[in-house]
C-alpha cells in the first residue's frame, strides 16, 4: 500500500474518531474536543504497557515474543473483564502518536515477530497515524489486530491491507446473555459480520516454515460457566460461515474477576467438564486447527 493510501486511510479513520463513530456504539463523542464516548477515551492514544509477550497464542511468540501493546479503555463493558484495570479502571496514559510509533519500533529491535494491538477497535485512528511513521522508519514485522470482536465493519474496510492479522475474540452467542455480561446485546451480530470481513480481508492463518504467523484470522473462545458463552453455536458459525481451516483458540481460564465475583452464574470458576465439552464441540464441527 503506498503511503498516500495509508495517509488516506488515517484521515478517514479520524474522521470517524470525532463525532465517534469508530464502533458499533457510533456514540458521537467530539474526541477532538476532549469528549470521551463509552470507551472514555480522548483523541490521543492512550497506553497501559508495552513489551514482549510469551503467554499469547504459539504462532505469535515465536522465540523472541509478541511485541504487545496494551491499549487503555475498552469500548465493551464485560463485567468479567480479567484485564479490568487496564479496560475498565483505566490504568495507562496518554501518549503522543510519535511516541506509540517509536514503542513499535522498540519491540521490532528487542526481536519481537510481530506487532500486536491488544483492544485497539476505539483507538485504531491514533494506530494508523503511528504505524504510519513507524514504516516510514523500517517497521516491517506483522501486525496484529487483538480485538473483543465488537468492531465495526464501516472501520474495517479502513483497514485492509494495513493489519496483517485478525485476532478477535467470538465470545457470545446470545443477545440476552451479551447484554448482561458485555453491555452490548448487537454482539453477536456485530462479531459474526466483524469476523467475516476479517477472513474476507486475511484468510485463514499462514505460518511461516518456523511455525509463525505471517497473516491470516485468529479466533478467540473464551469457554464460560454453565456454557454462557454458546459454545455450541460459535463453533457452527465458524466451521458453517467462516472456514473450518480457522485457527481456533479455545480458552480455559476463566475465573471471576471485576463484578463477576458473587454473581450467579458467573461467579465460579470453569469446570474442567465445561472445557473438556467445549474441545469436544470443536471436534464435532470439524475445527481441528487449535491453539
Amino acid at each position: 500500500m503506498s503511503r498516500e493510501d495509508l495517509l488516506a486511510r488515517a484521515d478517514s479513520l479520524a474522521e470517524l474518531a470525532s463525532p465517534c463513530r469508530l464502533c458499533p456504539r457510533i456514540c458521537g463523542a467530539l474526541r477532538k474536543q476532549g469528549e470521551a464516548g463509552y470507551c472514555r477515551t480522548g483523541f490521543l492514544p492512550e497506553v497501559s504497557s508495552v513489551s514482549p509477550h510469551f503467554g499469547e497464542e504459539a504462532p505469535l511468540v515465536g522465540q523472541g515474543g509478541s511485541g504487545t501493546i496494551f491499549l487503555t479503555n475498552c469500548n465493551l463493558g464485560c463485567i468479567f473483564c480479567q484485564n479490568s484495570d487496564i479496560s475498565h479502571l483505566g490504568r495507562g496514559r496518554v501518549i503522543t502518536v510519535r511516541k506509540l510509533a517509536e514503542s513499535m519500533l522498540a519491540l521490532q529491535r528487542l526481536g519481537c515477530g510481530n506487532i500486536n494491538f491488544v483492544t485497539p477497535t476505539h483507538q485504531i485512528h491514533a494506530i494508523v497515524q503511528a504505524v504510519i511513521l513507524a514504516v516510514g522508519k523500517g517497521l516491517t514485522v506483522p501486525l496484529v489486530y487483538n480485538t473483543g470482536g465488537y468492531d465495526s465493519v464501516d472501520t474495517l474496510h479502513l483497514l485492509e491491507g494495513i493489519f496483517d492479522i485478525y485476532m478477535p475474540d467470538l465470545k457470545f452467542s446470545s443477545e440476552n446473555v451479551s447484554a448482561d455480561l458485555a453491555d452490548a446485546p448487537d454482539y453477536p451480530r456485530v462479531v459474526r459480520e466483524a469476523i467475516g470481513e476479517m477472513h474476507r480481508q486475511v484468510g485463514d492463518l499462514i505460518l511461516d516454515d518456523r511455525g509463525r504467523a505471517s497473516r491470516g484470522l485468529i479466533v478467540r473462545h473464551l469457554v464460560l460457566p454453565d456454557d454462557l458463552a454458546g459454545t455450541d453455536r460459535a463453533f457452527r458459525f465458524l466451521a458453517g460461515e467462516i472456514s473450518k481451516n480457522t485457527y481456533l483458540n479455545v480458552m480455559a481460564q476463566y475465573h471471576p474477576s471485576y463484578r463477576a465475583v458473587g454473581k450467579p452464574d458467573i461467579g465460579s470458576s470453569l469446570d474442567r467438564s465445561d472445557y473438556l465439552k467445549a474441545l469436544a464441540l470443536a471436534k464435532k464441527w470439524g475445527l481441528d486447527r487449535l491453539d
